[in-house]
């Protein structure tokens, strides 16, 4: 038997994976006058760090911020296509686009693209007409609802559950969801990824805080997490 005619013979298998998981997490909080987006930078496929300095985070405006975690080159392609649609709609209103309508339009572009998605898993945050801090997190097809705050990624099993103690008052006898001060939802945010850091090998190196406010700049504020 011709052993090289056999193995010649048997079928090869081409595959094509589009897509990959770099790691890193978001979270956002939204108070009675502020909204905070927060991310590492650490970039990562598997066991390797392919950048400790690449943010997950972005400004669209002056009143929304995205967060984007899951696959970065899909990340990095959505925000181009979000940035030419603001500009669109600033140079036909002549008026920078709000933050509800931000969210929408975000979920109008995920779904246009369900059939082949964008593998990014979103999370907007901002302030919205009336001056009051909004979360909006996404599925990849575009689904979509406001909460008061959320975490997103490799992360975020670890985070949610913080955030339902500490922001929503979960599980806290005698204690109800209030507001809090934005200095408070700094501390807060700094000590989630503080923790996540240490028992997530997929989050670090740097975090990126990001503050909405009403009538003001974005403030952004860097700070060092952990590098191994």
């Amino acid at each position: 038997m011709d052993y090289a005619m056999e193995a010649s013979s048997v079928p090869i298998e081409h595959k094509f994976e589009p897509y990959d998981d770099n790691g890193g997490t978001s979270l956002a909080v939204a108070g009675k006058d502020f909204c905070i987006v927060a991310s590492d930078t650490r970039q990562s496929t598997g066991y390797s760090i392919n950048s400790r300095f690449s943010p997950k985070s972005y400004k669209l405006s002056e009143t929304s911020v995205i967060a984007m975690n899951g696959f970065h080159a899909d990340g990095l392609t959505l925000k181009k296509v979000l940035d030419q649609k603001l500009k669109w709609y600033k140079f036909s209103h002549e008026k920078d686009m709000s933050v509800t309508a931000v969210a929408q339009m975000l979920s109008i572009t995920l779904y246009q693209k369900r059939f082949f998605p964008y593998y990014s898993f979103c999370i907007v945050g901002g302030v919205d007409e009336a001056g009051k801090g909004a979360v909006y997190c996404y599925d990849a097809i575009g689904s979509f609802e406001r909460e008061s705050y959320r975490a997103s990624g490799s992360a975020s099993a670890l985070i949610q559950p913080f955030l339902d103690n500490q922001v929503g008052k979960k599980n806290q006898t005698n204690r109800t969801f209030g507001d809090m001060e934005l200095d408070e939802a700094i501390k807060i945010v700094k000590d989630a990824f503080t923790s996540a850091t240490e028992r997530d090998i997929y989050t670090g190196d740097n975090l990126q805080i990001f503050i909405i406010r009403k009538d003001q700049p974005v403030e952004v504020q860097v700070h060092e997490l952990k590098r191994d």
